[in-house]
């Protein structure tokens, strides 16, 4: 029964996070996002072909995608199944919480293809580490600002999250128990998704955020 219990989460948390949320942003407005910009179905792209608020839409979506599966599925799935046959929730809400971002990052809806999972791998940190989570947002934001390379926010957040964990562990485990190597190992796949945009930092093609076509964009909202 505790075997089903596991498959069922990540069904669950899979199906939950394959929801691709650019994609269908895009489609209502006409576009494929994966056909214009960077290619890519997050935020970013989003922002810069869709508009600013259906960016910031598509981020806090994707963010949710993350964080509901590890505070609010769990509580489900424990009510479904009789005493002694659900594991700790913790680890359940890891499982929810990983199998989303996996859902994302390979949505079953795109071919098992998707975006870069950074929002919905914070909406993961946030609902299993807050003070990890804090960290790695505080030093997304200062990056961002510094360099306005939404790809290099991303990737020294990515950086910044093991050792977060390393220095502020949670409940779940000890200092290197098993969060820090889940969120290691989503470190390293979130800089590997990230590879193009590096390419493109060497060549100096890479897009600034805050750009002109940005710009007009909150121009064209305001």
């Amino acid at each position: 029964m505790e075997g089903l219990v596991w498959l069922l989460a990540v069904f669950i948390g899979y199906l939950f996070g394959s929801l691709p949320t650019g994609y269908i942003a895009g489609r209502i407005k006409g576009l494929d996002l994966r056909k214009v910009g960077s290619g890519n179905i997050g935020a970013t792209n989003a922002i810069r072909n869709l508009g600013v608020v259906i960016g910031i839409v598509v981020l806090l979506v994707d963010v949710l995608k993350g964080l509901i599966p590890c505070i609010v599925f769990p509580g489900i799935i424990m009510k479904l199944f009789p005493d002694g046959y659900v594991p700790q929730s913790d680890y359940l809400s890891l499982t929810l919480g990983v199998a989303a971002i996996l859902g994302h990052n390979f949505s079953c809806w795109l071919g098992f293809k998707g975006g870069k999972g950074v929002a919905t791998t914070a909406g993961v940190v946030g609902g299993l580490a807050l003070i990890p989570f804090v960290i790695c947002f505080v030093s997304w934001v200062l990056t961002l600002l510094i360099t306005r390379y939404v790809s290099v926010a991303s990737i020294i957040a990515a950086i910044v999250l093991p050792l977060a964990t390393a220095t502020w562990p949670s409940d779940l485990d000890n200092r290197f128990g098993i969060l820090f190597w889940v969120f290691f190992v989503l470190g390293v796949m979130a800089i590997l998704k990230h590879v193009s945009n590096i390419q493109k930092l060497m060549n100096g093609s890479e897009h600034r955020l805050f750009d002109k076509k940005v710009l007009n964009n909150i121009k064209e909202e305001s």
